[in-house]
């Protein structure tokens, strides 16, 4: 089984819905052997484009699916919620990015994994933070918990609240 942790974020219809959906998905694939998701959050948006506030979450998940077919998963999970790429960080029914996959750095014109920007993302350190705290980004040698404390000493300009569990 591989390790990996999916970030997922929605700012279009019944949000909170739509991450418990997911959850119950994944959960549900032939393909993944178990989920965790951490409580959700309420976003500010980044980015002019992003319109309202996002529902945020981060699942970790043990799969047999390599990178690039959990990827086309993730995808089609989108697909099935909706989702239309018109505006880059545009509004959107479901964002689902791959954080992390085990160890390793993934660099392919379709995937790069660590997520590029996750270090710069609160929306994505804290959820992340909550299920797995001390996994190691392999690029920086730096853990979770330690990426969120640095984003959390800069004037990141992002707001976020836990809702729930």
């Amino acid at each position: 089984m591989n390790k990996a942790a999916i970030g997922v974020g929605s700012n279009l219809g019944d949000s909170v819905r739509i991450c418990r959906d997911v959850f119950n998905l994944l959960r549900n694939h032939p393909a993944v052997d178990s989920v965790r998701m951490s409580s959700l959050y309420r976003t500010s948006p980044v980015g002019s484009e992003a319109g309202g506030w996002f529902i945020n979450a981060a699942m970790l998940l043990e799969t047999l699916l390599e990178p690039l077919p959990l990827l086309d998963l993730m995808l089609d999970i989108e697909s099935r919620f909706g989702r239309v790429r018109t505006i880059k960080w545009g509004p959107r029914t479901l964002d689902l990015d791959l954080l992390f996959y085990e160890d390793r750095q993934i660099d392919l014109p379709r995937l790069k994994a660590p997520h590029p920007l996750m270090g710069e993302r609160l929306f994505v350190l804290m959820p992340l933070a909550e299920i797995e705290p001390d996994w190691i980004h392999p690029g920086t040698g730096r853990s979770v918990r330690e990426m969120l404390a640095l984003l959390l000493k800069t004037d990141h300009g992002q707001q976020i609240e836990k809702l729930e569990k």
